[in-house]
């Protein structure tokens, strides 16, 4: 079945009944489908209802001049990328800058030469043509960038997941440790917000990041020797300094995602995570002693989400403490461990990470409360 091929359609606005019948007499034999008005309103009306693919435009009449009607269509979006020549008697070059000032494509002179004018009409139909193939492919490339981009994205995330499945292979804790902790770093995070000295850090970004990062606080255990991170029993003082040094070497293997990915925000967030999430308020945690706010935020959140499931969790040297006696020791950390606001903040949500904890044994539940 052939398709009939549609014409250019080119408007004509010109007050003057006599100058509009020459010129579509003149273009009659082009393949162009030629509309006039004489009343500029009138014009405007129709240009809305079905835009044409050019316009020439007269510049003296009544109701309008044509600089006001180019502005008029200049500053709707969906006309104003049709081509405006301008046609008038005025050979004032003030006048022509300013046709072009107010979007005006082209002036041509009155009288028309109209061999000059069906070159103008087809040059300008050509730009028009190319712009919009160029938009259309501008508008591909763009939906391409899209696909790569998610393509990466989902190449990122696959690394971290790898990450993630490899730190749980290495832990040697009861229960959901890695999601428990995402929980309640999320919540924490969240309920920090709210509050000026931490709302300037903390945004939506954030928290999502810190939910993300969380799970690979512990990651460089993977490097720890099994006779030392599995060990039954305390540690020796070697022994301890052996296991601190995950800090550092979490930090290490994040560092290398990270620096083929810089752009990901929560395998940096990570990095932080991991090396600073035994940094005590007082500057005597480590691996660098950093005390006050030296420490990310990202990696205090953590350290109260780390401390607080270590102390509910049964260890080979432990049991496990109560909700109620845990915040005793942590409250009695504040100023030492903690920040002493944050802490504050934390006993109001306390009971939050009670919840979670006592939810442990089912990993639905969890992954349903970390989406909602």
């Amino acid at each position: 079945m052939l398709v009939k091929q549609k014409h250019p359609k080119i408007m004509i606005v010109d007050d003057s009944r006599s100058h509009y019948r020459i010129l579509s007499e003149k273009l009659r034999h082009q393949p162009y489908s030629v509309v006039g008005y004489t009343n500029a309103y009138h014009a405007l009306q129709a240009i809305v209802e079905d835009p044409p693919d050019l316009i020439l435009l007269d510049v003296i009449m009544p109701e309008m001049s044509g600089f006001e009607f180019c502005k008029a269509i200049k500053k709707e979006p969906k006309l104003k990328e049709i081509p405006v020549i301008f046609c008038s008697a005025l050979e004032d070059v003030q006048e022509k800058a300013k046709a072009f000032a107010v979007g005006g494509t082209d002036y041509l002179t009155k009288p028309l030469i109209i061999d000059e004018l069906k070159l103008r009409i087809n040059n300008q139909l050509r730009l028009q043509s190319t712009h919009a193939a160029l938009i259309k492919l501008n508008n591909a490339l763009t939906d391409q960038l899209k696909e790569i981009k998610q393509d990466i994205t989902n190449l990122q995330e696959a690394n971290v997941i790898s990450l993630v499945e490899l730190a749980r292979s290495r832990d040697n804790d009861t229960g959901y440790h890695l999601e428990r902790t995402q929980l309640y770093c999320k919540i924490f995070a969240g309920k920090l917000s709210d509050y000026d000295q931490f709302k300037a850090q903390i945004g939506d970004a954030f928290i999502t990041n810190i939910y993300h990062a969380a799970a690979l606080h512990d990651i460089g255990k993977v490097a720890i020797p099994d006779n030392i991170l599995l060990k039954t029993g305390r540690l020796s003082n070697e022994e301890f300094e052996i296991i601190k040094s995950h800090s550092r070497i979490g930090a290490q293997i994040l560092k290398i995602s990270a620096n083929k990915y810089p752009r990901n925000e929560y395998l940096n967030m990570g990095v932080d995570i991991a090396l600073y999430h035994h940094e005590k308020w007082d500057g005597s945690g480590y691996p660098e002693k950093l005390a006050g706010n030296e420490i990310p935020l990202s990696a205090h959140i953590m350290s109260f989400a780390d401390v607080y499931d270590a102390l509910r969790s049964k260890r080979s040297y432990k049991e496990a403490y109560p909700h109620d006696r845990v915040i005793e020791l942590m409250v009695a950390g504040a100023g030492k461990q903690f920040n002493p606001q944050m802490t504050e903040i934390f006993i109001d949500i306390a009971h939050l990470f009670d919840e979670i904890f006592g939810d442990l044994t089912d990993l639905k539940l969890l992954r349903k409360r970390s989406k909602s």
